[in-house]
């Protein structure tokens, strides 16, 4: 992933890299076919030129960010996997295991509902 690789090096702390670099590697080794890339100083992954997912590092969580229909659509299996969200992020605490089968389908869902889309956010 060397998209990522000065923002991974620029975060805090040895958890923060090895975490959201997992989650990244994850990302390309599962999708090969999205674009990954920095915006808006954030690592994200687009399709067809359209945004499908973004992460950032807080101080005290990796923020994933899917658009707020990805919220929307997945909002009680966010919390039911013990994370909570806002209405643009799901916030996953630096100490708690990631949950990929339920990543992959926010992104999943994020492509095929914006299979259609021109433009890089939904309208």
């Amino acid at each position: 992933m060397d998209a990522f690789t000065a923002y991974l090096e620029g975060l805090e702390t040895v958890q923060q890299r090895a975490v959201l670099g997992g989650v990244l590697r994850w990302v390309g080794e599962t999708f090969p076919d999205l674009t990954p890339k920095i915006a808006w100083s954030q690592p994200m992954f687009t399709d067809h030129g359209t945004f499908i997912i973004g992460f950032s590092a807080a101080k005290a969580h990796l923020a994933v960010a899917p658009e707020r229909a990805g919220i929307l659509r997945f909002s009680g299996a966010i919390e039911r996997a013990g994370y909570r969200h806002s209405k643009e992020l799901i916030r996953i605490p630096w100490g708690q295991a990631v949950d990929f089968a339920l990543l992959g389908e926010i992104i999943r869902f994020n492509r095929e509902d914006k299979r259609d889309c021109t433009k890089f956010w939904r309208g």
